[in-house]
């Protein structure tokens, strides 16, 4: 029950923004966050590292883990992101941020990449 509550509570969120801002990458995010848990993205540290530049924004409609290293700094907004993959992403000199923080900072979603 309580994890249909955090789910109805994102996909909120993210109407909200889309509403607001008209911008798609919210839209985007409702749908992927929608799907059934079984079927959401998994990523690990190494796929982010090798796949994105030093200081992007990426969002992760699903889990970040830990498996990898990470050489560069990144903002990393998550479902869900275990303990191992945010002391990486920080340990560089990264910030993992919430999804309202996410939509606070760029609001219109530019620059923000969906990876997964």
């Amino acid at each position: 029950m309580l994890a249909n509550s955090l789910v109805g509570n994102i996909v909120w969120t993210l109407r909200k923004a889309f509403k607001k801002n008209k911008t798609s990458i919210w839209r985007s995010l409702e749908h992927e966050i929608s799907k059934a848990r079984s079927i959401r993205r998994e990523v690990n540290i190494s796929r982010l590292s090798s796949v994105t530049k030093n200081d992007e924004v990426i969002v992760v409609p699903g889990k970040v883990l830990g498996s990898g290293e990470m050489d560069h700094k990144l903002t990393v907004c998550a479902f869900s992101i275990s303990e191992m993959a945010a002391k990486k992403i920080t340990d560089v000199g990264g910030k993992v941020i919430t999804l309202n923080e996410l939509i606070d900072r760029y609001p219109d979603g530019r620059g923000v990449r969906i990876i997964g």
